[in-house]
């Protein structure tokens, strides 16, 4: 029996019409999660800090998929948060396997842009979004210097 061709890659869900489009301060916050407070803050602190030529959202979560805070547009918040959960997951299954020591984080690169995850400190996830004329070694740097630049803010918020 002749194994089955995946079809077209299914799109990431987006926001109805309407959407802004300019960087609100981020809205979306959990306040059911201990960390989420901090957590916002910290964001509000770099989101003007961050190389917005190349970054175009940025996006907290549990490890557990829970959205904490969101600067985006156009996405289900939500949504991403459980699959960056998945993918840090899956990413450390992969270096794992491989042999490769610890995952640092996942990147994926699409037609219309790039993401990544990087694992923050305890519980937290950091997604960063990037337009597709980004290249992925300018995106490496970049999203490097806005993981930085969380840690730093979330070490003086504690």
């Amino acid at each position: 029996m002749p194994a089955e061709v995946p079809g077209p890659p299914i799109p990431l869900p987006t926001r109805r019409q309407g959407a802004a489009q300019s960087f609100p301060p981020p809205q979306k916050v959990q306040p059911s999660h201990p960390e989420a407070a901090a957590v916002a803050k910290a964001l509000q602190e770099i989101r003007d800090k961050v190389d917005r030529a190349n970054i175009t959202g940025l996006l907290l979560a549990s490890r557990d998929g829970l959205l904490l805070a969101s600067d985006t547009q156009e996405i289900e918040d939500d949504s991403v948060a459980a699959m960056a959960a998945a993918a840090v997951g899956l990413a450390t299954r992969f270096i794992g396997q491989a042999g490769l020591g610890e995952a640092r984080g996942a990147m994926f690169q699409g037609s219309l842009g790039h993401v990544c995850v990087f694992p923050v400190q305890g519980s937290i996830l950091l997604v960063l979004f990037a337009r597709p004329d980004t290249t992925m070694g300018l995106f490496n740097v970049v999203a490097r210097q806005a993981l930085t630049l969380l840690q730093d803010a979330l070490t003086t918020t504690n």
